[in-house]
């Protein structure tokens, strides 16, 4: 008669993780020894308060839409350098909303956006009307 052994299998623990004193560099290097540049989260200075940002960006963008041509949120602030605001996820659109009121711009369609954050995702494409072609003429 043969007898049947079963292998106790150890239950996957994890150990806590411990910084050891040699670990003090925040990016680890390569195999082969070199450190890679850390990019940056965001480049683009911020700015402190909404009233100050609004006035930045607010004449950039009634250019872009006295140009008469197709043109999405980003590639505005990309061109120009523009800084983000206070709360760049609700400021941005907002942007858009006051100048759309105002009557300077008007909705065109869709896009895939060029901002590499976002991973193509589609955005609203913006057209400027004649109130903006009026407003960089005066």
């Amino acid at each position: 008669m043969t007898k049947i052994v079963k292998h106790s299998v150890k239950p996957n623990v994890s150990v806590p993780f411990r910084k050891t004193d040699d670990m003090t560099a925040p990016i680890q290097s390569a195999l082969d020894g070199t450190v890679p540049v850390a990019p940056l989260a965001n480049s683009r200075r911020q700015s402190e308060d909404y009233e100050t940002w609004l006035a930045d960006v607010w004449p950039k963008f009634i250019d872009a839409a006295a140009t008469g041509r197709t043109f999405t949120c980003y590639e505005i602030v990309d061109a120009h350098k523009l800084p983000d605001p206070p709360n760049p996820q609700a400021h941005w659109g907002r942007l858009m909303t006051l100048l759309r009121d105002e009557g300077y711009i008007r909705t065109a369609g869709w896009a895939c956006s060029d901002r590499p954050t976002v991973h193509h995702s589609g955005v609203r494409t913006w057209k400027g009307t004649a109130a903006a072609r009026r407003e960089a003429v005066a």
